[in-house]
């Protein structure tokens, strides 16, 4: 304050004394002021009222209706979470406090991680990393770091066609190769052929269990024996953990490292670009590379932080990891304890499978009678109709109902993508099915070129894919 003091104008020059905060008379120059009034609309408040209202109104969210968003699970987030997590105990504190003043924070991150150690068969977690892609590079780092230690030179990261897209990307940002591996019909792993490929230049291989077609990985055990005989590594991609919580972990299965994606397993926000975690999970010879600080609790039962760790891979993110929605998490958990998480798990396989044998006599379904979480349709047999997936999807939004993902797989021709989650009743389960059925099988047919128009209800319309493609528009008016 006395800084800015000095820096402000002779007293030759006009100014007012305001009153600061702090008790100190600050001159604020003439030249500083507004002269005219601020030119506020007059509106009343009701008219006001309406106008968010209405705004709110045409935003989709999961508190308004059924998101079936395979993949990118988009689970019910708890009122009780949101309600904890507002809390000034938590929202008002700063990362700079002295340490012990932020003890029960640093307890809750200590006791969350341990958590999902329990859950996952890992040892360790860090839960500094800001999404899910930011795990799997914090991962591939130190996968990295640990053959340095060892001496050897890795250089390749094997990602079947199946993976999700961040996994090459992550491994490439890395540092690493890609090899591509071919998948099976059903998404899954071929042990011969990933032997085929498997050289003293692979460091580890990327996988998602269940895979990106809803089907569980049933060679895992042979695969995890292949790879760890060549000295490799075996990634886990947590984004469909939420098929498995107390039915079998990770860790168990042979994986040596793994992310998790807070907001697809354990209930935090997701989208919008807010704030995001995906904490690491590492086996214990892995723990010397984890990111720091490193929450630990000393000889007095304290929780500190351990920035002495020679072998880490650094800092990753400002501060300790986004502890809001960790903190969503660690009330989500706690709420349900280890038979809640297990019948979380339960009832979204339940769910997919009952959309599942709704479908599988009327539309091709390329992994099967059987799902876990999620299952993948092929709606190439419009093609002849001159209707694409986008267009059954585009319609899906007249009716009420968010477009699950499209086009992913991409071992998948003209793939929908279906993931009910937990928390969905058999009614609503019913109604997404029955009008997805009438799409196809109804408009798709008599009125082809009322889905090639849709949306035909929203506000706003469909965007011209060509002049979009040819001549985007890339900045705000």
């Amino acid at each position: 304050m006395e800084k800015l003091l000095n820096e402000l104008p002779s007293s030759d020059i006009p100014a007012y004394n305001i009153k600061s905060d702090v008790g100190i008379d600050v001159k604020i120059p003439e030249s500083l002021r507004r002269n005219l009034a601020l030119g506020l609309p007059s509106i009343a408040e009701s008219d006001l009222l309406r106008h968010f209202t209405n705004l709110s109104r045409e935003n989709y969210a999961l508190s308004t209706g059924f998101y079936p968003l395979g993949s990118c699970t988009m689970k019910y987030n708890p009122l009780i979470n949101e309600r904890i997590s507002k809390n000034e105990a938590f929202t008002l504190i700063h990362p700079y406090q002295p340490i012990e003043s932020v003890q029960g924070t640093l307890e809750i991150m200590y006791e969350f991680g341990r958590d999902l150690c329990e859950l996952t068969g890992m040892d360790y977690f860090s839960l500094q990393q800001a999404a899910g892609a930011h795990g799997e590079f914090a991962g591939l780092l130190m996968i990295a770091e640990y053959f340095k230690s060892v001496n050897q030179v890795r250089t390749k990261i094997i990602v079947p066609d199946s993976a999700h897209g961040t996994n090459p990307s992550s491994a490439f940002f890395a540092g690493f190769d890609i090899v591509h591996l071919e998948s099976e019909v059903d998404g899954s792993i071929s042990p011969r052929k990933l032997k085929e490929i498997l050289t003293k230049e692979v460091a580890a291989i990327m996988l998602t269990v269940p895979n990106t077609l809803g089907v569980f990985e049933k060679s895992i055990l042979e695969i995890s024996k292949i790879v760890h005989e060549n000295g490799s590594l075996l990634y886990y991609d947590g984004a469909n953990l939420n098929a498995l919580m107390g039915i079998v972990r990770p860790g168990d299965m042979g994986f040596d490292i793994m992310h998790i994606n807070l907001h697809k397993t354990f209930a935090a926000p997701h989208g919008g670009g807010g704030p995001g975690s995906g904490p690491v999970g590492v086996k214990a010879f892995l723990e010397p590379f984890l990111p720091i600080p490193r929450i630990e609790k000393n000889k007095y039962s304290e929780f500190v932080l351990n920035y002495k760790k020679s072998e880490s891979i650094g800092r990753l993110k400002a501060f300790f990891g986004n502890f809001l929605i960790i903190l969503r998490s660690y009330i989500y958990i706690k709420a349900l304890g280890a038979e809640g998480l297990k019948n979380v798990s339960e009832r979204a396989v339940l769910n997919a499978n009952y959309m599942l044998a709704r479908f599988k006599n009327r539309i091709n379904v390329p992994a099967g009678d059987r799902c876990m979480h999620e299952f993948v349709l092929s709606l190439k047999l419009l093609l002849k109709n001159n209707i694409r997936t986008l267009d059954v999807s585009k319609r899906l939004l007249d009716y009420g109902f968010y477009a699950p993902t499209i086009y992913f797989p991409l071992i998948v021709e003209e793939a929908m993508m279906i993931e009910p989650t937990e928390t969905e009743s058999k009614e609503m389960l019913d109604d997404f099915i029955d009008v997805l059925i009438k799409i196809i099988f109804e408009e798709a047919v008599l009125e082809p070129q009322k889905l090639n128009e849709a949306p035909i209800n929203m506000n706003i319309k469909r965007l011209n894919e060509v002049e979009a493609a040819r001549k985007p528009i890339l900045r705000w008016k």
